[in-house]
């Protein structure tokens, strides 16, 4: 197999002779630079929101609050036909939307957490690092979604708009 740098030989002697640097010091700038584009993080980056409105601060967070969002509807609907909340998470799958696979409370940068009891229940979502970009999050039966950056939320921490 060849070198990864014969692919760039040309370019790296070009750039070399236009700055007047020897080709070595030129392919430990385009390897520098290569290294540092590869270190950027997704996270790092602005954050593009998903929809009008969007609450999320990163992707981890549309990722979390979508996913309280599955529940959120699936507890109505179960509720609205059995006239109880889901008891488990293992209750609501093949109501709407909520699937076998989201039982896992392992959701990325995110563990779910549910609590339920047949007239009301609790979901949380707790990032790995609690930071700006990854709050934690709560919901109870109400459908009201709260947030909070700096400790884990709970009924009284802000609405998520």
């Amino acid at each position: 197999m060849r070198n990864r740098w014969e692919k760039i030989r040309v370019p790296v002697a070009v750039l070399a002779a236009s700055l007047a640097v020897s080709p070595a010091t030129a392919r430990l700038a385009v390897a520098h630079t290569a290294a540092a584009a590869v270190q950027s993080s997704p996270e790092s980056s602005t954050y593009k929101p998903k929809f009008p409105g969007d609450p999320a601060r990163s992707d981890s967070e549309a990722a979390a609050l979508a996913y309280m969002r599955v529940v959120l509807r699936a507890q109505h609907q179960f509720e609205k036909h059995y006239d109880h909340f889901a008891t488990s998470l293992a209750e609501l799958v093949h109501t709407g939307s909520f699937t076998k696979r989201m039982v896992d409370p392992n959701r990325g940068d995110y563990t779910a957490s549910f609590q339920g009891k047949k007239d009301s229940f609790v979901l949380t979502m707790t990032p790995a690092h609690l930071d700006p970009q990854h709050r934690s999050f709560y919901a109870e039966d109400d459908g009201k979604i709260h947030g909070d950056e700096t400790k884990p939320a709970d009924a009284d921490s802000p609405i998520v708009k």
